[in-house]
C-alpha cells in the first residue's frame, strides 16, 4: 500500500428541504385547512477514526464528498426525509486543517472518535406550521437552509512511542528491522527510506511502538533533500533515538546537523528527551570508533551508546534506556495498567 500522509479534500453538507404549501381536501369534511409538511434536514459531514488504516491513500483517488440534501415537505403533513450523512474514515493520528493549511479544526487520536465537521442545513417549515387563530389558511412556507462547503486538509501524524532520527544512511532502517518485525527497504545509498515506517519493539516482556522517518540533511527545513515534512510523524513520540553513523567523517558534526534541523522545525520537537547512539560499530576499527565516540561526546555532552544492529551489540541496552524515557512520560493512569504500549 502506498503511504500518503496528506490530502486536500472538498466537502459539502446537504441543504435542507423546502417546506410544502398544501391544503387538506377530503370529501364530506367542510373545513380542510393547511397540511403542508416540513422539509428534511440536510446530511452532515462527519470525520471518523477507524482501525485498519495507516495511510490517507483513499483520498488520492477521491477528493470530493457531498452529503445528501433533505427531502422536501409534502401534503398530508408529511415531512421530508433527512439527508444522508457523508463519513470520511481516517486513521488514528489525523489532523483536520482549514484551507489555509495552518488552522486546526479537529484532531482524531483514538479509534471510534468522530467529529461533525459541518452540519446540514435545516429544513423549511411547511404552511401547517404557520396556522394560528388569526391566520387559518397560511399560503407560505419556508425554503430549506443551504448546506456548508469548504476545502480542508487531512494530515496524518503517526502515533508512536519513540522515533528514530538521523542523517541518511545512519542505520535507522537496519535498526528498525533488527528490533521489530518491520521489513523496511535497506540499501547502501542515501534516502533509501522514502516514507515513515512503524514497528513494535518487544523487549524484557514489554512493548512499545518505534517509528522510522526518512533521513534529514542540512537545509531540510528549507526543503533540501526530502525536507522536514516527515518530522511531524515523531511529534507525538515520547522520546527520540538519534543514530549517528560511525563510518561518517565526523560524528559530532553529523549530530549537530540533525539537531539544527529539528530545532528549525519547531513544535517543541527539540525539547523531547533524546538517546544518542553511535551506529554501525561493527563497520569500523576500534581506533576510529573511539575517535568518533569522543567527537560525539564532546558536542552532545553526554555518554553515547555504541551499537551495532548487525551484531546486536548494545541493542538491548538502548531499547531499555528508550523504554525508561517513555515510561517517565506516561500518564499515571496508564502506568498502573502495566507494561503495554502507551500510545493514545
Amino acid at each position: 500500500m502506498k503511504f500518503l500522509d496528506e490530502a486536500k479534500v472538498y466537502v459539502s453538507s446537504g441543504a435542507g428541504g423546502n417546506g410544502c404549501i398544501s391544503f387538506r381536501r377530503e370529501k364530506f369534511i367542510e373545513y380542510g385547512g393547511p397540511d403542508g409538511g416540513d422539509g428534511g434536514r440536510g446530511g452532515d459531514v462527519i470525520v471518523e477514526c477507524v482501525s485498519g488504516l495507516n495511510t490517507l491513500i483513499d483520498y488520492r483517488y477521491q477528493q470530493h464528498f457531498k452529503a445528501k440534501s433533505g427531502g422536501h415537505g409534502m401534503g398530508s403533513n408529511r415531512s421530508g426525509a433527512r439527508g444522508t450523512d457523508v463519513v470520511l474514515k481516517v486513521p488514528a493520528g489525523t489532523e483536520i486543517l482549514d484551507e489555509d493549511h495552518e488552522t486546526q479544526l479537529a484532531e482524531l487520536l483514538k479509534v471510534s472518535e468522530r467529529v461533525v465537521l459541518m452540519k446540514g442545513g435545516n429544513g423549511g417549515f411547511g404552511n401547517a406550521h404557520f396556522k394560528s387563530s388569526t391566520n387559518r389558511s397560511p399560503k407560505h412556507a419556508n425554503p430549506g437552509q443551504p448546506g456548508e462547503e469548504r476545502t480542508i486538509w487531512l494530515r496524518l501524524k503517526l502515533i508512536a512511542d519513540a522515533g528514530l532520527v538521523g542523517l541518511p544512511n545512519a542505520g535507522k532502517s537496519t535498526f528498525l528491522a533488527a528490533v521489530t518485525a518491520a521489513k523496511p527497504k535497506i540499501a547502501d545509498y542515501p534516502f533509501t527510506t522514502l516514507h515513515p515506517g512503524l514497528g513494535v519493539v518487544r523487549t524484557d516482556g514489554r512493548e512499545f511502538v518505534l517509528a522510522d522517518i526518512p533521513g534529514l540533511i542540512e537545509g531540510a527545513h528549507e526543503g533540501v533533500g526530502l525536507g522536514d515534512r516527515f518530522l511531524g510523524h515523531v511529534e507525538r513520540c515520547g522520546a527520540l533515538l538519534h543514530l549517528v553513523d560511525a563510518t561518517g567523517e565526523d560524528a559530532g558534526k553529523a549530530w549537530k546537523t540533525v539537531r539544527a534541523e529539528i530545532k528549525a522545525y519547531g513544535n517543541k520537537l527539540d525539547k523531547k528527551p533524546e538517546i544518542i547512539a553511535l551506529s554501525k560499530a561493527d563497520a569500523v576499527t576500534s581506533k576510529i570508533l573511539a575517535a568518533q565516540k569522543a567527537r560525539l561526546k564532546r558536542v552532545c555532552r553526554k555518554e553515547p551508546f555504541v551499537v551495532s544492529a548487525h551484531t546486536g551489540k548494545n541493542v538491548k541496552e538502548v531499547l531499555r534506556a528508550l523504554y525508561a524515557l517513555i515510561e517517565k512520560r506516561k500518564p499515571k493512569a496508564e502506568k498502573s495498567e502495566g507494561a503495554r504500549s502507551w500510545h493514545p
